[in-house]
């Protein structure tokens, strides 16, 4: 009988490893499509993400502009901004994916108490990044 106890704890704990090997692989496969997704549309996305300096410096009348030092920064740079924005619009799915693999271990009242950070996690996290974007980096800058 102690035989078979450890036989079922080792296939469950194998079954386990087997359930969360598959969701992370699952999640890498989105993270790299958005990434590469994210890449050939760096140029753009890093636009975006400079227009509040961009609009700043041309508001105060400088003659000043971002450039690359080396040859190798402007790639590095896209790379960066691919990897970032990928690993953002990833994240909802990462989240979920650990979400089913950890909800069918807790009972119901702790999903119940789970449930208000899950949903205000994602919508304050918006709001901070709006309101950084929009208020404070042109007041900064």
């Amino acid at each position: 009988m102690n035989k078979n106890k450890k036989i079922d704890t080792e296939n469950t704990f194998t079954s386990h490893l087997t359930e969360l090997r598959s969701r992370l692989i699952k999640t890498f496969i989105f993270f790299i499509v958005f990434f590469l997704i994210s890449y050939y549309f760096a140029e753009y996305i890093y636009g975006f993400l400079v227009q509040p300096y961009s609009e700043a410096v041309i508001q105060s009348g400088l003659q000043r502009r971002l450039i690359f030092t080396a040859l190798h920064e402007a790639f590095l740079t896209y790379l960066k901004v691919a990897f970032f924005t990928s690993l953002l619009i990833s994240s909802p799915i990462l989240l979920t994916q650990i979400w089913k693999f950890i909800a069918p271990g807790l009972y119901q009242n702790e999903k119940k108490a789970f449930l208000p950070y899950l949903i205000s996690t994602p919508i304050l996290f918006i709001i901070g990044a709006l309101l950084v974007y929009y208020l404070i980096m042109p007041l900064a800058i």
